[in-house]
């Protein structure tokens, strides 16, 4: 295993140096989902939350954050993302919402952090937009599903 690249030979944080890796390709597919009562689930469904239809404001809230993880996470590079899409599946048996982002650039370093913060700035949306009548929500399995280019591979987790 590589050391740890965010660190340099004393052990300080570091932004790892990109500038000799080539410009690939790289995408990145990201997903979480957020559990809610069955009458919370019921009104997103619906459309029927007082705050306004919770799946538009929560994907516009999670390609705003993609476009600037570079600014929330301390070591992640300012990347141009070539495109960024949200999609929902309301899961009806288990009352929940499932997120899943993928996002695209062409650059020297992948879209890993920029697809998580995507899914974890939409379900914490959802959350806020929700919170009034459900406190209990849970937004859980944040997870990296796939990604691809660059000199590490393609990456597909197995579920």
């Amino acid at each position: 295993m590589d050391p740890l690249s965010h660190f340099d030979d004393k052990g300080c944080a570091r932004m790892v140096d990109v500038s000799v890796k080539e410009d690939t390709v790289r995408e990145a597919v990201a997903r979480g989902r957020v559990t809610m009562a069955r009458e919370t689930f019921r009104r997103v469904r619906d459309g029927q939350i007082a705050k306004g239809d919770v799946l538009a404001v929560a994907r516009l809230a999670g390609i705003m954050a993609a476009k600037k993880t570079g600014e929330l996470i301390p070591l992640c590079h300012p990347l141009y993302i070539t495109g960024v899409t949200l999609d929902f599946t309301l899961n009806e048996l288990h009352a929940c919402v499932e997120i899943e982002s993928r996002v695209k650039t062409t650059g020297k370093t992948g879209v890993e952090m920029e697809a998580l913060t995507a899914v974890s700035v939409a379900a914490l949306t959802i959350y806020d937009m929700c919170k009034a009548m459900d406190k209990e929500m849970v937004i859980t399995d944040i997870r990296l599903m796939e990604k691809s280019g660059g000199k590490s591979g393609p990456y597909i987790r197995e579920e």
